[in-house]
């Protein structure tokens, strides 16, 4: 080996190690840097929405009354149970009133027996009628005082007057035991207590054995169906109509938008709050709407088309973070209109612009980042 080789080797390695510590940082200085979850502005039909808070209501919540006194026999009704209207919910001890009721049918069915057999002063009226007509027929042949027709006509007056009170007697008893007959039995009835529609029941008060009174309460049950209210700030109100398309977010299913339209405006506002309802038909599982849940509306009030569109989370204060060769630039642009989760923008970005879309606080004007676009 030559002396001149040496230094040449060693000249070599020194320029190596130098490339591989810079190729080092390099490497480390692009690891180092954060990364920057993108998403690219595009061109779409932006929409105006107005914003609105959501919750999920119980179109009924009835609380299940006896209309009737007794000692509850038997129940079907158990908390989270769902019942069907028309549905045998509640038995009360009907026996007594079941007794009353066949009394009253026997005393009819005798009464009307009666009146059918016919009526012996009515019998004898016609035999007062006969005997008065022969009378009659004597006096014009002279062979009759008419003092003794006068007598007899008065005798006859007097029984038409009793016919005639036996007939509204009788007709008072049987349309008194009929009516009386009808109470009672409708009275059986409400012994009976039935579901009042399709719902779940709730709570359970009454349990057998227990002795009720009229008008108390035996359980309290929910509808199956269900009515999900929009409210609205005022200033927002007034461009709200039936039929209008609209994006609803509840807060117990994470980000998940369902389709909606409106059905129907109220035309108050809450008092309190100053704000209005609108009642919305949601394309959701109906298992799904449990009374109580919460969430966000965007009712779409108007429409723009090819316009450029951003992630609304993009957005902080008019402005937004552009990623371009590794830079980071803040942008002012101008907002257009702002839906539930895009918004768009009238100045500032073109579609296929990379703006960032999470952990906006990481970042500031001309960081170093690597991109991880979304898809």
């Amino acid at each position: 080996m030559s002396a001149k080789s040496a230094p040449s080797r060693l000249g070599v390695k020194l320029v190596v190690l130098t490339l591989a510590v810079m190729i080092v940082a390099f490497v480390a200085q692009s690891l180092l840097r954060p990364v920057a979850r993108t998403e690219p502005a595009y061109k779409g039909i932006a929409i105006n929405a107005v914003p609105g808070s959501v919750v999920v209501q119980a179109e009924y919540i009835m609380d299940l009354k006896s209309e009737a006194e007794g000692r509850l026999l038997a129940s079907e009704l158990d908390p989270g149970k769902k019942v069907i209207q028309g549905d045998v919910l509640v038995q009360i001890d009907p026996a007594d009133l079941k007794l009353e009721v066949e009394h009253l049918q026997s005393e009819f069915d005798a009464a009307k027996k009666r009146l059918a057999i016919g009526s012996s002063i009515a019998i004898e009226m016609q035999n007062a009628r006969d005997a008065l007509d022969q009378s009659e027929r004597l006096f014009k042949l002279g062979s009759f005082s008419e003092a003794d027709l006068t007598k007899q006509r008065r005798s006859f007056r007097v029984m038409e007057q009793r016919v005639a009170l036996e007939e509204v007697n009788n007709k008072q008893l049987i349309e008194g035991l009929e009516n009386t007959l009808k109470v009672k039995q409708n009275q059986l009835r409400k012994m009976t207590v039935i579901a009042p529609f399709d719902g779940v029941v709730s709570t359970v008060i009454g349990r057998p054995g227990d002795l009720l009174s009229a008008k108390a309460t035996i359980a309290t049950l929910i509808s199956t169906s269900r009515t999900v209210e929009a409210k609205i700030s005022e200033e927002n109100f007034a461009g709200i109509k039936v039929g209008q398309k609209c994006t609803v977010r509840f807060l117990g299913y994470g980000g998940t938008n369902y389709d909606a339209f409106v059905t129907k405006i109220l035309p108050t506002a809450d008092p309190e709050t100053q704000r209005y309802v609108v009642h919305l038909d949601v394309k959701i599982d109906p298992e799904k709407l449990v009374p109580g849940i919460t969430g966000e509306v965007s009712i779409i009030v108007a429409e723009r088309e090819n316009s450029v569109l951003v992630p609304r989370r993009a957005l902080f204060d008019n402005r937004v973070y552009l990623v371009a060769d590794g830079k980071v630039a803040m942008r002012q642009v101008e907002v257009g209109y702002v839906a539930l989760n895009v918004a768009e923008i009238t100045k500032g970005l073109a579609a296929g612009d990379q703006v960032i879309v999470e952990e906006l606080d990481r970042f500031r004007d001309g960081d170093s980042v690597r991109m991880s676009p979304r898809k």
